[in-house]
């Protein structure tokens, strides 16, 4: 399929602006992606016309509320192929959805001596959860190891691999080196010893097809922000039998049955987990979000990114003293590098002044950071809307940077 990259460009209409007096080059897509027009139409659209709580109310706003917000999480089941649709909960993000399955599953399967592993290369979200239930519970976190390239050792993971591992959580996707992680088979080694396997899917569901059903895993966890929708959405996906016995998040309205000052019955999925009122107009735009991702095609999306990723990294190579961190032979469009002269913050600093926008610092993995003996690093991530033009841009402000120093 041919795509129209000027049309594409002009759904985004922050690209059109500029930063500095120049145009804008928005390279920090591993953050928070830029959001389609029709996101922001459905967010202002319920806020201008349609504005009302849902689930409890039998009026037309509250009925019309509901139908959408429900909407978008049929539209969800399907998007990544979950046998089910009561078994997809929205919460405020990925953050959320891992600390949900920490704290709810760890308090019901963790004892003293179990032992959950992560890997070097997990966001903070996916480390400190983990670690706060091991307190509370005696169990252990163990870490998987990642070699020079940025890859998971899979020979290091099979030796920590025993029937004392109740939880394995990692990463599809690294959002600092962007290696892409090979997931499945690693599900598959964990489900052999018994333990449950979390997918951090936060940096590849945009990507890349994630598909729950092939993948094997138990949970699965996403922001909106980062699949170009809204912030302050993100959703939980998990296997219906662990989601029935698991104990709620959080008390309040809409997750109960029936409450009495003595006791509480709990609702039914999806709403036994999403106590309160949600982000509604997030929710509903959400759906916008994966229509257009559906729209673009998730294979053109990978092809594009792919060719962009490689554009990039011949170029960035081609600078001396500047060192890519993260070599895997499979990438997400994701750059990370340090310069001999320049910290990263200087990097960033300086190329913000020529309008071009990347991300600087750990990147919320400082054990990654340490792996590779650094501090920090200057990063580059890419979207299907970006072009060869704008790494171009970045390669000539690397380039004055470097001068600079």
């Amino acid at each position: 399929m041919s795509l129209n990259i000027d049309k594409i460009r002009k759904d985004f209409p922050e690209l059109s602006r500029e930063v500095n007096n120049k145009p804008l080059i928005y390279l920090d897509n591993a953050a928070s992606t830029l959001k389609c027009q029709s996101v922001i139409d459905a967010v202002n659209t319920h806020y201008s016309n349609e504005a009302s709580n849902i689930h409890r109310g039998v009026h037309f706003l509250s009925e019309q509320g509901t139908r959408k917000f429900e909407e978008t999480r049929i539209k969800i089941a399907s998007f990544i192929n979950s046998p089910e649709v009561e078994t997809v909960i929205f919460t405020k993000g990925t953050t959320e959805s891992l600390n949900l399955v920490a704290e709810c599953f760890g308090r019901l399967e963790f004892k003293a001596g179990d032992e959950i592993l992560i890997s070097t290369m997990e966001h903070h979200s996916n480390i400190v959860p983990w670690q706060m239930i091991a307190e509370r519970t005696g169990a252990v976190v163990r870490e998987i190891p990642v070699n020079d390239l940025g890859e998971i050792d899979l020979e290091a993971y099979k030796r920590l691999l025993s029937p004392k591992v109740k939880m394995v959580s990692t990463a599809h996707v690294s959002n600092s080196l962007g290696t892409i992680n090979p997931i499945k088979e690693m599900i598959t080694l964990a489900h052999s010893v018994g333990a449950k396997f979390t997918v951090d899917a936060a940096q590849s569901i945009a990507h890349l097809k994630v598909d729950v059903q092939e993948l094997g895993c138990d949970f699965l966890a996403f922001s909106a922000h980062k699949m170009f929708g809204p912030t302050g959405v993100g959703v939980l996906w998990g296997k219906k039998e662990l989601f029935d016995k698991m104990p709620p998040y959080q008390g309040g309205g809409d997750m109960i049955d029936v409450v009495t000052i003595e006791k509480t019955t709990y609702n039914d999925l999806p709403h036994k987990f999403e106590a309160g009122t949600p982000h509604i107009a997030g929710v509903i735009a959400l759906k916008e979000a994966v229509e257009y991702i559906e729209k673009i095609g998730l294979e053109n999306i990978a092809a594009m990114e792919h060719e962009l990723l490689e554009y990039a990294t011949r170029k960035i190579s081609e600078i001396e003293g500047v060192r890519i961190i993260g070599t895997s032979a499979k990438k997400s469009a994701v750059i990370s590098f340090v310069m001999d002269e320049a910290h990263p913050h200087d990097i960033g600093t300086l190329l913000d002044k020529q309008g071009i926008a990347i991300r600087t610092g750990h990147h919320c993995t400082q054990p990654l950071m340490e792996r590779f003996c650094i501090p920090a690093t200057a990063r580059a991530s890419f979207s299907f809307y970006n072009t060869k033009e704008e790494v171009d841009r970045l390669i000539d402000g690397i380039r004055k940077v470097k001068e600079f120093f």
